[in-house]
């Protein structure tokens, strides 16, 4: 197996170039062509079915765990095609972390939430677990929360507890990228905003490619914006010029809520 290099040349971490993918006959992504740009946050919106979610999981190979699902063309990570037949997947997904929509954890304490995957990869000694553990957790705006109750099952947290959990669990494999799939969509508002300050805070450190269907939350949170519809990237801009200006009709349409 090939291992993933890192560089820090160049303002572009993953490139995505004339993907189709298909589940067994159905076309759901075609001729997709972007580039992701390092330390920014962009954003995929468009309407239910539009692609956006199968995009985000081509990025860290999770659709290679669909039956009958195809990829073509190439996702570029780092300049290496993370699709050929030597790269493992195992390390992509470490090097690009997930969070998805609803949180996640664990039946385990909120620390073996946190060293669960460190574990697996080697991490060892007691002290740098501990040491990771309060890292990923101050990351995630959460260890002031639960410092004094790490021992306690993840599943007594609330919603917003957990989700910030799910991203401190993420950030503990010490991934370049960040892969967030509608991830306040199940919380309420105080928990969204402080998940969408976490974001701001985050990207200092790491690339975030978020899916959201909430308009004003990509507005908000992200640098770039791409508006997806029935498979196809319509357009792909910085935010402000999407939300303000946008060269497509049909990018205006669906922000001003004509359709969708």
């Amino acid at each position: 197996m090939v291992t993933l290099a890192r560089h820090d040349n160049g303002s572009t971490i993953i490139k995505t170039s004339g993907i189709n993918f298909y589940y067994g006959s159905f076309q759901a992504l075609t001729d997709i062509t972007m580039d992701f740009d390092r330390h920014r946050v962009t954003a995929l919106i468009g309407p239910s079915g539009c692609g956006k979610s199968t995009l985000l999981r081509l990025l860290n190979r999770m659709n290679d765990l669909i039956d009958g699902a195809r990829v073509g063309g190439e996702v570029l990570f780092e300049g290496m095609n993370i699709y050929a037949p030597e790269v493992d997947p195992v390390e992509v997904r470490r090097r690009i972390g997930m969070v998805f929509q609803k949180p996640n954890p664990f039946p385990k304490s909120i620390f073996n939430n946190i060293v669960y995957g460190p574990r697996l990869a080697g991490v060892a000694a007691k002290a740098d677990l501990e040491a990771l553990a309060e890292q990923s957790l101050r990351q995630a705006v959460l260890w002031d929360e639960v410092k004094d109750i790490l021992g306690r099952s993840a599943m007594t947290l609330s919603g917003g507890q957990q989700q910030r959990l799910c991203i401190a669990r993420a950030l503990a494999m010490k991934p370049d990228v960040l892969l967030m799939d509608e991830p306040t969509s199940a919380l309420d508002p105080i928990s969204t905003a402080k998940i969408e300050e976490l974001i701001d805070e985050l990207k200092k450190t790491y690339t975030i490619i978020i899916v959201t269907h909430n308009m004003q939350q990509a507005a908000r949170v992200s640098d770039t914006t791409g508006f997806f519809y029935l498979g196809r990237l319509i357009e792909y801009n910085a935010t402000e010029k999407i939300f303000t200006n946008p060269d497509v009709k049909q990018t205006e349409d669906y922000i001003t809520g004509r359709f969708g």
